[in-house]
């Protein structure tokens, strides 16, 4: 946590100039599609995404090892937080898990209406990225309702790009139990609420 620390005073330097971060992870990077090639669309509405209003702004705010809050002008994400992540799980769903974006695209299956709200988006650097909330999808045809809590925690190493890192990996693995729980209710089956657990 020191070196944490350290990396933390050197982001706060008001000479320093602004280092912007994505919650998208680069295209094709990463592990293999979840989704089997021929698993069939997986049609999908995102709607709201909800994060705390604390945290929804360019500029990082991030838990300091005494467990202060300090806001970094020098560490920002790309867009305000709450578009970030619509984008990146959007981006997720649609890259590995043979998901159709229902906004862009039309199709005789009734789409999933996907809503997001995340109660809890935490930044420890050295320590954790962590998010927690809840998911709720509705289709109409044939009618089905989920309604999913989550909690995902991501060690990460010291410095903000292992950080930003460690948020894309919490990400991955949200997007991942939506789509596993979507999937299960159209067979039929029990639909998990838990995100998989981080590699390693």
């Amino acid at each position: 946590m020191a070196a944490a620390t350290a990396t933390l005073g050197a982001g706060c330097a008001a000479n320093k100039a602004p280092r912007f971060h994505s919650l998208l992870g680069s295209a094709g990077a990463g592990a293999p599609p979840a989704a089997s090639p021929a698993a069939s669309p997986l049609r999908i509405d995102l709607g709201r995404v909800a994060v705390p209003a604390q945290v929804d702004q360019a500029q990082w705010l991030v838990r300091l090892p005494d467990e202060s809050l300090a806001l970094l002008e020098a560490e920002r994400w790309a867009s305000p937080l709450r578009d970030e992540l619509r984008q990146a799980l959007l981006g997720v769903l649609v890259e590995r898990h043979a998901a159709v974006d229902a906004r862009s695209s039309t199709g005789e299956v009734a789409p999933w209406r996907v809503d997001v709200d995340v109660r809890r988006f935490e930044s420890a650097p050295g320590a954790e990225a962590r998010i927690e909330g809840t998911w709720s999808a509705l289709r109409r045809t044939p009618a089905a309702r989920l309604t999913c809590s989550w909690a995902i925690r991501e060690p990460v190493g010291d410095g903000m790009l292992a950080l930003a890192a460690g948020h894309r990996r919490a990400v991955e693995r949200l997007a991942g139990s939506i789509a596993a729980a979507l999937r299960a209710a159209e067979r039929g089956a029990s639909a998990p609420c838990e995100a998989p657990a981080a590699a390693g």
